[in-house]
């Protein structure tokens, strides 16, 4: 399920139920990233991706529902806010795991490790933003639909990965698969480590 909100200084969400890239300056000559430093999170509530900081199950801490034969539910987020001012455009991307949203029946480390790749597919996609933002040539006229149709296009990605990974592991129940998945994840995090420093 998408759900989007768009804010004055526009804010696009979508909920799922670890060195800097290279400057470019002649790319970014209107583009200027936010600073993660003026980012507060409420780890109470949401934790941002970092590869140091996997998730535990002290951390999954809604109340387990009925969803079929679901055993556990990961809620992260992929998001983006920007603004304009003095012709100037600056964004922060942000990549978290809802706490409240999440929950675990069965706790095993197994499955800790299904749900963390779902987290950490999420974190994939946003480097895939900040790489496209990166190469992104800020034009004052358009900049609002050309952000929203990246935006958009990367988190049908996303989506399309998060249920291949849930279809092809048979939701972490085909090991073998679930293995390579996990394999595959690991690896194409390394691939995109110079986009894992996004503001």
């Amino acid at each position: 399920m998408k759900i989007f909100h768009l804010l004055p200084l526009l804010m696009l969400t979508i909920n799922y139920s670890g060195t800097p890239a290279p400057v470019k300056p002649q790319a970014f000559a209107a583009v200027r990233a936010g600073t993660p430093n003026n980012m507060v999170y409420n780890e109470d509530e949401m934790i941002p991706w970092r590869n140091q900081r996997k998730l535990s199950w002290d951390d999954f801490l809604s109340s387990p529902q009925k969803q079929g034969d679901a055993v556990a539910s990961t809620s992260t987020s992929l998001g983006i806010s920007y603004q304009v001012k003095n012709g100037e455009l600056t964004y922060t991307i942000t990549c978290n795991f809802s706490r409240k949203k999440s929950w675990g029946l069965l706790r095993t480390d197994y499955i800790l490790a299904h749900e963390q790749a779902h987290f950490d597919i999420t974190e994939l996609h946003a480097r895939k933003l900040y790489k496209a933002l990166y190469h992104y040539e800020f034009n004052p006229d358009t900049f609002k639909k050309d952000i929203a149709a990246i935006y958009e296009k990367i988190v049908d990605q996303k989506e399309e990965m998060q249920q291949d990974y849930d279809r092809e592991t048979d939701h972490s129940r085909r090991k073998i698969t679930q293995n390579n998945w996990l394999e595959k994840i690991d690896s194409m995090l390394g691939e995109t480590e110079p986009f894992s420093a996004y503001p």
